[in-house]
């Protein structure tokens, strides 16, 4: 299993209607076929930390991991929540025994990027992103 959790916080600005949306669109994705499991909402953590939210998403394995990055309705959600984002960390963990997953997980993410720049640009434009 490969979990990513993301705990975030929206720009200034972003209207109620606006996160409203990037909550379902994340919970879209929380739900595509690859996903084995997925949680969003608010974050439990220190409020003096800067997150207001939590995105947490469980595949079973490195190909479902590449189907799930690649899937259309993550791609599209995409769209709809990286402009709204202005403070996002991420967390991964997995219990692959393989000492090389890590380095697989950050190929296929290179590999996105490459397919993918103007993903790539949106996700270098949130100000505070730590990945």
């Amino acid at each position: 299993m490969i979990v990513n959790i993301l705990r975030f916080s929206f720009r200034p600005g972003t209207s109620e209607e606006d996160q409203a949306t990037v909550l379902a669109a994340m919970r879209r994705t929380s739900t595509v076929e690859s996903a084995a499991f997925g949680v969003v909402g608010d974050d439990m953590g220190d409020p003096a930390d800067g997150y207001t939210h939590t995105y947490c998403v469980g595949v079973p394995d490195l190909a479902a991991l590449e189907r799930y990055m690649h899937d259309p309705v993550h791609l599209t959600g995409d769209d709809v929540i990286l402009p709204h984002i202005q403070r996002i960390t991420a967390v991964r963990f997995t219990d692959d025994p393989d000492p090389d997953v890590r380095a697989k997980v950050g190929a296929l993410h290179e590999a996105k990027a490459a397919k993918y720049p103007a993903w790539a640009r949106r996700l270098a434009e949130i100000p505070e992103a730590r990945f």
